[in-house]
C-alpha cells in the first residue's frame, strides 16, 4: 500500500481535525514548542501553603464508611510481595524490582531511560521494550493494597509511602523522563497520591517538607495534562480522554488549595462529560470494542462520580445515563456470573486503576457493583468481599436509576453491533458492528461461547503492544479470534502501531427464535483491500436449551476461495467440532493471553476450505 492511498484512508477513517492535529503537534514537538510549553530546566517552585488544609477537603476515606476489617492471607501474601520490592505487573505476575529501583529502567530488557524531555522519548521502540513495563509502578495502583493492608490488619506503613513518593520525585525531575510521557499515567498518578495522602494525613513521617515537595509536582502533573488534553481529545480519544478529563474535572475537589484547578476543573467538567457522552454509545457500549477498557471507564466513573458526590456537584444527566447503560452491557456480557469473568474481547492491557478488593483480576463484579450501588443504591452482588470497593469509594448511593436485572434469550446491543443469547447454562457472544471510531483488532464476527461459566471457544487476548510482528499479527489479527480468514490476510489492513485500513463494517443483522432455535445472522463489508465490495456473512444457530451450535460462514463471490475458520478453546476434551466433507481439519497450537505481556498455549482447531461457504456443527459435551 503506497503513502498515498495510506493518508487517504487514515483520513477518511479520522478525519480533518485528527490529520492537522498530529501535523501540528509533530511540527511543535520538531521546533520545541513542547519543550517551552512543558518547561524542564528551571522549573518554577510552587507552594500553596500547610498541610493541614487537607483536613478540609472532603475524600473517600470518611471512617464512618471504610470496610469492616477483614485480614486475608492473598491480602497478606501481597504485601509481601510489595515489602521485598515486587509490583504486580499487570495485575498478574509479580516481578521482583528490587527495593533499589530508579523508576526509570524498564524491568524486561533492562534498558535505562535517559532523563531528557518527555517529548525526545519514543513510547514505542522495539529496541528498548514496551514502556508500559516502565510505567506500572509508577501508576502507584500498589499504593492502595498498602492502604487496604494497614486497614485490615491495622500496621502503619506510612513511612513506605511517603519516602516511595520521595525517591519517585527524586529520581523524575518536572517534565523529563518516561514517566512525563503519557498524561494518562500521570492523571492515575494523582488519583492514587491522594488516596495515600488522606489516609495518611495524620503520620508523623508527612512532614511539612515532604508536602511543600508534593504541592510542586501535584502543580506540574495538572499543568502538564491541562495543557496537553487535546492530545488525547484528538489524536487518541478513547479511556485517556476519559481519565485525563476526569482527573481535571476533580482537581479543585482534590486539589483546591492549587488557584488554577477552578479554571482546569471548569473545563475538565465539560470536556468529561463530551467525552463520557461520545465514547460510550446509547445502548451503554464503547468506542474501543474492549471489555477491559471498558472496565476502566466504569472505575474512572466510579471514582469521578463519588468524588462528585461527595462535594454536592453534579454532572449532566446524560453522563449518569451513560454510566447506567455501561453497567448493563457489560453485565448482560458476564458469562461466568460465579468468577465475575468476561469475554476477554478486544484490546486488554492488564489496567486496573483502583484494586480495592482481593478478588482477581478478570472479575468484573466489584466494578460493576460500585457504580451500580451508586446509580440505583442496591448492590448487583450480594458478596462482603466484591462490596469492599464500593465502600472505599465513600459508600455513595442514589436511587435514581431501576436495579439491573440479567437478560435471558436473545439480547441485542445494536449500536455497539453484540449480540448475545443466554439461557441458564450458555451464554453466546456475537459481534456483528460497525466502526464510526477506529477498531484495535480484527475480530468483527467473533463468537464467544461460555458453557456453565467455563469460556469453551474464547478470544486469544492482546499480549503486547509492542513485541515481535508475528504476535502482533496473531493476537490483532484474525488469526487469535473465532472468525474466517482469507489466505494470510486480516479482514482489515494492517497498518502501523494501532492502525487498520478499510475498516469493517456491517451490513446487516437479522436475530430470530423459532420453535427450538435462536439464530443470529449477521453481514459485514471486509477484505475490502482485496475486492472492494468484499463481504462476509456469518449464520449462529443455537439448538435451545442443548450444547450446540452450528455456525455457517459464506464469502461474497469477488472474494478468493480459500480460507481457514478457526476456533480457539481452552477444553480440546469437551469440544465437538464436525464440518462439511469438503473440508480439511487440523489440530495447531494456538496462544492465549489472558494477561499482557503473558502467552500460553491452547488448542486451535483450524477448518481449511477452498468453496465460497463452510458449515460447521459445535457440541460441547
Amino acid at each position: 500500500m503506497n503513502k498515498v492511498k495510506s493518508l487517504i484512508q487514515i483520513w477518511n477513517n479520522m478525519g480533518t481535525r485528527y490529520i492537522l492535529y498530529r501535523v501540528r503537534h509533530e511540527l511543535e514537538k520538531r521546533i520545541g514548542l513542547l519543550e517551552r510549553r512543558f518547561p524542564s530546566q528551571n522549573v518554577l517552585e510552587k507552594y500553596f501553603g500547610p498541610k493541614q488544609i487537607l483536613n478540609s477537603i472532603p475524600f473517600f476515606l470518611d471512617s464512618a464508611t471504610l470496610p469492616k476489617q477483614s485480614p486475608s492471607e492473598s491480602l497478606r501474601s501481597a504485601m509481601e510481595h510489595l515489602l521485598n520490592g515486587d509490583v504486580r505487573m499487570f495485575s498478574a505476575k509479580w516481578e521482583s524490582l528490587g527495593l533499589d529501583y530508579n523508576w526509570i529502567t524498564n524491568p524486561e530488557t533492562g534498558y535505562e531511560y535517559p532523563l531528557i524531555h518527555w517529548s525526545k522519548i519514543p513510547d514505542y521502540d522495539k529496541s528498548k521494550g514496551d514502556i508500559k513495563f516502565v510505567w506500572e509502578k509508577s501508576r502507584f495502583s500498589w499504593f492502595l493494597t498498602v492502604i487496604r493492608y494497614d486497614h485490615h490488619f491495622k500496621e502503619d506503613h506510612s513511612k513506605l509511602i511517603f519516602e516511595s513518593i520521595d525517591s519517585w520525585i527524586h529520581a523524575n525531575p518536572i517534565n523529563r523522563g518516561p514517566n512525563y510521557r503519557c498524561s494518562q499515567e500521570m492523571s492515575l498518578r494523582l488519583w492514587n497520591w491522594a488516596f495515600a495522602l488522606h489516609y495518611y494525613k495524620s503520620s508523623p513521617h508527612f512532614t511539612e517538607q515532604r508536602w511543600k515537595k508534593y504541592q510542586n509536582v501535584i502543580y506540574w502533573h495538572l499543568h502538564h495534562i491541562y495543557h496537553h488534553i487535546d492530545f488525547s481529545r484528538i489524536a487518541v480519544r478513547n479511556n485517556h480522554a476519559i481519565t485525563e478529563t476526569s482527573m481535571l474535572m476533580v482537581s479543585q475537589w482534590l486539589f483546591p488549595f492549587i488557584p488554577e484547578t477552578k479554571k482546569w476543573s471548569r473545563k475538565g467538567e465539560k470536556w468529561f462529560s463530551e467525552e463520557v457522552n461520545y465514547q460510550i454509545y446509547d445502548d451503554g457500549t464503547f468506542l474501543q470494542f474492549s471489555m477491559n477498557y471498558h472496565r476502566v471507564a466504569v472505575q474512572v466513573l466510579t471514582a469521578t462520580l463519588s468524588i462528585a458526590h461527595l462535594n454536592k456537584g453534579k454532572l449532566t444527566s446524560q453522563v449518569y445515563e451513560k454510566a447506567y447503560k455501561s453497567v448493563n452491557f457489560l453485565y448482560q456480557c458476564m458469562g461466568n456470573l460465579e468468577s465475575g469473568e468476561l469475554p476477554n474481547y478486544g484490546q486488554n492491557d492488564g489496567a486496573w486503576f483502583f484494586p480495592l478488593t482481593d478478588t482477581e483480576y478478570r472479575d468484573f463484579r466489584p466494578m460493576l457493583n460500585s457504580l451500580h450501588r451508586l446509580l440505583t443504591g442496591e448492590a448487583l452482588f450480594d458478596d462482603a468481599r466484591i462490596e469492599e470497593e464500593w465502600r472505599w469509594f465513600g459508600s455513595p448511593s442514589d436511587s435514581q436509576f431501576t436495579p439491573i436485572e440479567l437478560q435471558f434469550g436473545i439480547v441485542k446491543f445494536e449500536e455497539g453491533g453484540y449480540y448475545l443469547i443466554r439461557e441458564s447454562d450458555t451464554l453466546t457472544f456475537f459481534r456483528n458492528g460497525n466502526h464510526k471510531d477506529r477498531p484495535s483488532q480484527a475480530d468483527n464476527q467473533h463468537l464467544d461461547v461460555w458453557v456453565k461459566g467455563e469460556n469453551v471457544l474464547l478470544d486469544s487476548g492482546t499480549y503486547k503492544y509492542n513485541t515481535e510482528d508475528s504476535d502482533i499479527q496473531y493476537f490483532m489479527g484474525n488469526k487469535g479470534h473465532n472468525v474466517i480468514q482469507i489466505g494470510e490476510n486480516d479482514q482489515m489492513k494492517k497498518g502501523g502501531r494501532f492502525i487498520w485500513y478499510y475498516w469493517t463494517q456491517s451490513k446487516s443483522v437479522t436475530s430470530s427464535l423459532e420453535r427450538n432455535q435462536y439464530t443470529l445472522e449477521g453481514t459485514i463489508s471486509a477484505y475490502r483491500h482485496l475486492s472492494r465490495k468484499g463481504q462476509l456473512t456469518r449464520c449462529v444457530e443455537k439448538v435451545k436449551n442443548e450444547n450446540r451450535w452450528i455456525v455457517r460462514d459464506e464469502l461474497s463471490e469477488d472474494l478468493p476461495a480459500n480460507f481457514i475458520q478457526r476456533w480457539h478453546t481452552s477444553s480440546p476434551e469437551r469440544v465437538i467440532i464436525q464440518s462439511d466433507l469438503s473440508t480439511e481439519t487440523k489440530q495447531e497450537v494456538g496462544y492465549t493471553s489472558t494477561f499482557y505481556g503473558q502467552k500460553t498455549e491452547n488448542s486451535l482447531i483450524e477448518i481449511h476450505s477452498r468453496s465460497r461457504s463452510v458449515t460447521t456443527e459445535i457440541t460441547v459435551k
